[in-house]
């Protein structure tokens, strides 16, 4: 089968330049390498080989590639590389913050909350009862501290609007799923450009927050019905999905999707995808689908 190595080099965090990574790779390769496609000068290029089986390709691979300082890649069949549906966490991943720290953190408990999220998105604890016992911590919270986190706390992942916008233009569906807050994913959906959002709403009476979430709650679940509800929608093959998160909510939905990338992620969560992002940003997901900068939608 015809196969696409994809090579994203953080040069910041690299030993390596990309030229000396690409031919350690063709090296490896041997006769099953094909050609080379560059996709970003000093960044990211594709190398095309054929091998039986991607099993095949990974396992000759994978153990020489991790070991390369500052180095993302990922392995693919060549054919049905840019998807047509993204669904993306947001906390961790489309933004830099996890809201429920930086709410905590108005009312002194941001070390005792962080701890909590932490444990969960490593998959330690389970994620509507960490959820739960977090958000009792915020009741009294004024709703007036909902905007000030936003405004003072909150920033866009480096990529995070190329990435959407690019595959908004080349013909993909986008959806926010987010076990985090509807207030802070109808905002940043509004800023990146995706067509949709789904989170978990807030209790709040009067001006203040009740200590509560409305269920049933967004999570994991949550996040892999909505791909299949929108494969069978947009009538869509799940090889035609790409899913991206950091935490371990986001690993039905990563193992579900075409392509399932872990971004920044926890060690579990690594461990169930099929690409993983470590050293670069949100744009290591279009190189990874064949874009080159030439292609990306930077308005």
């Amino acid at each position: 089968m015809d196969i696409a190595l994809t090579l994203v080099v953080n040069p910041s965090k690299s030993n390596s330049s990309l030229i000396d990574i690409v031919d350690t790779a063709k090296e490896i390769l041997g006769k099953r390498f094909k050609q080379t496609k560059v996709l970003s000068n000093g960044r990211a290029t594709d190398l095309f080989l054929t091998a039986d089986t991607l099993a095949e390709a990974q396992a000759s691979l994978a153990d020489k590639l991790n070991m390369i300082n500052g180095l993302d890649w990922c392995l693919q069949a060549e054919a049905g590389r840019r998807k047509k549906l993204i669904l993306a966490d947001m906390d961790s991943t489309m933004i830099t913050a996890e809201c429920i720290d930086e709410l905590a953190d108005f009312i002194g408990l941001k070390e005792k909350v962080s701890e909590i999220t932490e444990a969960a998105m490593r998959g330690e604890l389970n994620f509507e009862s960490a959820l739960t016992e977090r958000v009792a911590l915020l009741k009294g919270l004024p709703t007036t501290k909902l905007l000030e986190c936003y405004e003072t706390r909150i920033a866009l992942m480096p990529g995070a609007r190329i990435l959407v916008q690019t595959m908004k233009a080349n013909g993909a569906y986008s959806a926010l799923v987010s076990g985090g807050f509807t207030y802070f994913t109808e905002k940043v959906a509004a800023e990146v450009g995706f067509d949709m959002n789904r989170a978990n709403i807030l209790g709040i009476e009067g001006t203040a927050l009740t200590g509560t979430v409305m269920l049933p709650i967004c999570g994991a679940q949550t996040k892999l019905d909505t791909l299949q509800e929108l494969a069978s929608t947009l009538d869509l093959d799940t090889s035609e999905i790409l899913a991206v998160g950091d935490g371990a909510n986001d690993i039905p939905m990563i193992e579900a999707a075409g392509l399932g990338v872990a971004y920044h992620a926890k060690p579990k969560t690594q461990a169930a995808a099929k690409a993983s992002v470590q050293c670069g940003d949100l744009t290591a997901l279009l190189y990874f689908q064949g874009y080159a900068d030439s292609d990306f939608v930077k308005s």
